[in-house]
């Protein structure tokens, strides 16, 4: 069941999936202009990615003090591993940084308005809800209505709804495509896209490989031989795919 249970969640998802890596966004991008507004609204959801990877830590291991053993140990390392590579990975110079840190690197670094996600973050760091912070009037409405369906996964979701969606619903979706876009843009425009292609570069590379690796024995582990928690997997999984797509639908280029 658990090995029949990853494929049933493929085979479940494939349908949305394919139209999301083949989503006319990509092939649109094909200026400087045109990725700026693209990861103005992007970043949202490379900020948003880290919550639900560390709700996922929260509910496996034990955050609090003083600690205790919590959970099985086996999800205990895979989140774990997870959240050290996510949390505290290398930037193309050799030095530490999360992922969205060097994503907010990557924007700065191509010249796009940060002021709207610098803005989000500084609320949340005064202990504004997020809900609330969503209020700032030029976070675009697609990043909004984005951020509030992962959050809905986050407050409402179960452990293995949030572990499907963080390895089915998140990671991999970069197509070739884009990747080759982005190169060509960067020979046009040197200096101006080098952290980005990095970014995509080091993320196809952790999350292709290691992480899918780790995510999807997290996702076998959390359903094991529980035929509705596959089915609920399963749903969570096209539902996050599909708000991916409407997010890159409200991104007009």
């Amino acid at each position: 069941m658990v090995a029949e249970g990853i494929a049933r969640i493929q085979e479940g998802s494939k349908t949305v999936r394919a139209r999301l890596i083949d989503h006319p966004l990509y092939s649109r991008l094909q200026t400087l202009e045109d990725v700026q507004q693209f990861m103005e609204t992007h970043v949202f959801a490379v900020w948003d990615f880290m919550s639900l990877l560390k709700v996922l830590q929260r509910g496996l291991t034990c955050v609090s003090v003083p600690w205790v053993p919590a959970g099985n140990a086996t999800t205990r390392y895979l989140i774990n591993e997870i959240v050290t590579g996510e949390e505290s990975d290398l930037d193309e110079e050799g030095n530490r940084m999360s992922h969205f840190e060097l994503y907010l690197k990557a924007m700065k670094e191509a010249g796009c308005n940060t002021h709207s996600i610098t803005s989000f973050i500084d609320q949340i760091t005064k202990g504004i809800s997020v809900q609330e912070a969503l209020s700032i009037k030029d976070i675009p409405e697609g990043a909004r209505t984005f951020v509030q369906h992962t959050f809905s996964v986050v407050d409402l979701g179960e452990l293995h709804e949030q572990a499907a969606v963080f390895t089915f619903g998140r990671e991999d979706l970069i197509p070739g495509m884009f990747l080759e876009l982005v190169r060509e843009l960067e020979e046009r425009f040197p200096g101006k896209l080098s952290t980005f292609l990095y970014y995509l570069e080091r993320h196809i590379e952790v999350d292709g490989d290691h992480h899918a690796h780790l995510a999807y024995q997290m996702t076998e582990e959390l359903c094991g031989n529980d035929e509705q928690k596959w089915e609920e997997a399963t749903k969570a999984v096209n539902e996050a795919l599909n708000a991916r797509i409407a997010l890159w639908d409200s991104i007009r280029s």
